[in-house]
C-alpha cells in the first residue's frame, strides 16, 4: 500500500482569497511557526481556504490532544499530519447522477485515483470523533474543495461518501484495488502509464477502473469501514437504504468463494480455470505474477488467495496470513449489519464463511521454526501455499504481520502473535527489518533494502505493551522528518535526507 500522501491540488477559490500553492511543493519547504523542540518542526498545514475538507470536530480534536502533548515536536507532527486526508485528499464530494447518493472520492496522494484499502485507512484515522448527524444536511451535499474558511462538513457524511462510492466500484470490478474519478465529479481520468498493457481476467471495467490487482485486504476494507461507520453511528437506516451495499457485499462473498479455489482438482491433477490472472509487462518482478498470470501453485486449505500484497507487490506464495486475518475479522463485524437490516441469510452465509478461513488460517497459517538457539517454535508465517512453503518476513504495509491485534484478530498479548511480534523486528527473523541510524523499522520490497517505514513505526507503537518502547520508537518517528515535520512513506535508513513521499 502506497501510504496516503500530498495531493498535487488546485482547490477553486474566490477572489478575494490568496492563491493556493501546489502543496507537493509547499510541503518540501519548512513553513513558521517552528516549534521550540529539538528538530524546531514546522507548521505544514495548507492555509484553511486550500483545504479540502474542514470539519470542526477535527480542529477541536486537534487543539485538545496538542494541549496534553509535552513534546512540542510531537505535537506539531500530529498537527501536521492527522489531518492531512482532510486538508489535502478529499479530490472531490457531492451527490450521485441517477440516486443522489452521497459519494466521496478521496486519493491516494500525489495519484489521482482512489484505493479501496487506503481511502477506508484515511478516513478510519478519524473514527475517535465521528458522531452522528442527520443524514442529508446542507453542509453534506454538493462540498467540493476551496470552501471558504469557517465551512464545514459533516464527517459522517464524508464516510458515507466512501462507503458508497466503494460499494459502486466493487459492484463495476471486484477484483480491482484502484478506481478512477466517478463521473459525476467532472475530474478528468487518471493515466496510469503501468497498466496501459495489462492482461487482466477477468476484464476490468474500464471506465472506472485505475488499476486492478486482486489485494484481498481491498475488500477487507470495504467490510472494516462499514462496521466502522455503524459502530461509531448505530445509522442502520444508511445500510437499508443504500441500493449498493447489500449487493456489494453479495459480490464479495461471491469473489472470496471464488478465489478459494486450488490449482488443482484435489482428484484427478487437472488445471482448474483460474478464478483470475493478471500479467504485466515490467522489469520489477513484483509487479506481475508468475504462470502466465496465475501465480503460485495452490493447495485448498480454505483460505482465500490473493494476487498481490497491500504493499500493491506480487505474492510470492498465494495465501496472505494477515490478509486473510482481516478477512476472518471484516467479516464478523460486517455480518452484524445484515443482521441489523434483517438480511439473515446473508449474515449466515458471512460467518460460514468467516469460520472457514479461520480455521484455514490457524491451521495453515501457524508454522513452526527454528529459533536461533536451536528450540522450536510456532508461529504466524506472512505467506504459505497449503503444500508446505511458508514465508517468514513482514511488511510494512497494514494488514501486517505486525498489525495482527490492530486487525482485530488476536490481542496484543497472544503468545503466538508475541513470538511473530519478536521475529518480525529481529534481524535473523525478518529480512525487511531495515536498521540504521536515521530510522530503523520494517520496510519491504516496494521501495527495497535499506528503506524504513515511518508507517511500521506506528504500528509497533500501537500494538507495544511497554512504555519503553513506545517512547523510542515515538522520539525516532519525530526525528524522521527530515525537518518538514511530516510522516515520509520510507526514509533511508543511512540517511533520513532521502526519503519518498510524505504526508
Amino acid at each position: 500500500m502506497k501510504l496516503p500522501v500530498l495531493l498535487l491540488f488546485t482547490p477553486i477559490i474566490s477572489a478575494q482569497l490568496p492563491l493556493c500553492p501546489n502543496y507537493a511543493d509547499y510541503s518540501k519547504t519548512r513553513h513558521p511557526p517552528f516549534t521550540s523542540g529539538i528538530h524546531s518542526l514546522p507548521f505544514q498545514r495548507p492555509p484553511p481556504h486550500c483545504r479540502t475538507f474542514n470539519s470542526s470536530a477535527v480542529e477541536s480534536h486537534i487543539v485538545q490532544l496538542k494541549s496534553e502533548i509535552a513534546d512540542p515536536d510531537l505535537a506539531q507532527l500530529f498537527e501536521n499530519a492527522w489531518p492531512n486526508t482532510l486538508d489535502t485528499a478529499v479530490r472531490w464530494f457531492g451527490r450521485g447522477a441517477e440516486d443522489d447518493e452521497e459519494l466521496a472520492f478521496i486519493v491516494t496522494g500525489d495519484i489521482n485515483a482512489m484505493w479501496l484499502r487506503d481511502s477506508a485507512a484515511q478516513v478510519r484515522a478519524y473514527l475517535r470523533v465521528l458522531e452522528p448527524d442527520h443524514e442529508g444536511e446542507e453542509p453534506s451535499v454538493g462540498y467540493k474543495v476551496g470552501k471558504a474558511e469557517g465551512d464545514t462538513a459533516s464527517l459522517a457524511a464524508l464516510f458515507r461518501g466512501v462507503i458508497n462510492l466503494q460499494a459502486r466500484y466493487i459492484l463495476s470490478s471486484p477484483f480491482c484495488n484502484a478506481f478512477q474519478p466517478p463521473a459525476e465529479a467532472g475530474i478528468p481520468r487518471g493515466v496510469n502509464e503501468f497498466a496501459m498493457a495489462d492482461a487482466v481476467a477477468p476484464p476490468p471495467n474500464g471506465e472506472t477502473v485505475f488499476e486492478c490487482k486482486f489485494e484481498i485486504d481491498s475488500l477487507a476494507a470495504f467490510l472494516h469501514l462499514s462496521a466502522d461507520y455503524h459502530d461509531a453511528t448505530h445509522h442502520t437506516a444508511f445500510f437499508s437504504s443504500a441500493k449498493n451495499w447489500l449487493p456489494a457485499i453479495r459480490t464479495i462473498l461471491s469473489t472470496l468463494r471464488t478465489m478459494q479455489s486450488p490449482t488443482y482438482d484435489p482428484q484427478n491433477g487437472t488445471v482448474l480455470p483460474a478464478g483470475y490472472t493478471f500479467q504485466r509487462q515490467t522489469t520489477r518482478a513484483t509487479e506481475t505474477t508468475d504462470n502466465d498470470g496465475r501465480g503460485h501453485p495452490a493447495r485448498r486449505t480454505g483460505m482465500v488467495r490473493t494476487a498481490f500484497r497491500p504493499s500493491d507487490d506480487a505474492a510470492a506464495l498465494p495465501y496472505n496470513i494477515p490478509g486473510n486475518m482481516m478477512i476472518v475479522t471484516g467479516l464478523a463485524r460486517a455480518a452484524t449489519i445484515a443482521d441489523a437490516v434483517g438480511d439473515k441469510s446473508l449474515a449466515d452465509k458471512m460467518r460460514a464463511l468467516q469460520g472457514e478461513i479461520d480455521e484455514a488460517v490457524k491451521k495453515f497459517g501457524i508454522v513452526p521454526i527454528l529459533t536461533e538457539s536451536g528450540d522450536i517454535e510456532r508461529v504466524y508465517a506472512y505467506e504459505v501455499d497449503g503444500f508446505g512453503s511458508a514465508l517468514h518476513m513482514d511488511d510494512a504495509n497494514v494488514p501486517s504481520l505486525l498489525s495482527i491485534p490492530l486487525l482485530g484478530y488476536s490481542s496484543s498479548t497472544d503468545e503466538v502473535y508475541l513470538r511473530t511480534r519478536a521475529r518480525v523486528l529481529s534481524p535473523e527473523g525478518n529480512g525487511y527489518l531495515m536498521r540504521g541510524p536515521a530510522l530503523s523499522a520494517v520496510g519491504g520490497p516496494h521501495v527495497g533494502p535499506g528503506w524504513a517505514w515511518p508507517m511500521a513505526s506506528i504500528v509497533r507503537v500501537l500494538t507495544a505493551e511497554m512504555d519503553d518502547e513506545i517512547r523510542g520508537e515515538l522520539k525516532a518517528l519525530v526525528g524522521s522528518t527530515s525537518g518538514l515535520g511530516l510522516v515520509h512513506e520510507s526514509v533511508n535508513t543511512q540517511d533520513g535526507g532521502q526519503w519518498t513521499r510524505q504526508r
